[in-house]
């Protein structure tokens, strides 16, 4: 399963690209061509974050990647005291 999600990750920001220089580059008085694009191209970057999010919490999850730092908030619930 993590192989066919870095397989869409890879196909949805190679579609954001394309589709964002296609957007960038339209002529101004074509606004079809132009917003079809631009959909295209967000549609693109929306599904390639979803995948890369899914990407590293199962790298996170597995080892392969540490955990983020955070802040150890233990000492508050001690104390009774809420964030």
């Amino acid at each position: 399963m993590t192989k066919l999600i870095a397989i869409i990750n890879v196909i949805a920001w190679a579609g954001f690209w394309a589709f964002g220089y296609l957007a960038l580059t339209a002529d101004a008085a074509d606004t079809a061509h132009m917003m079809t694009a631009i959909i295209l191209a967000a549609i693109g970057a929306s599904i390639g974050l979803w995948a890369y999010f899914k990407l590293i919490r199962h790298s996170e999850e597995t080892g392969y990647a540490k955990r983020p730092n955070r802040a150890d908030r233990s000492h508050l619930e001690e104390n009774g005291e809420s964030a």
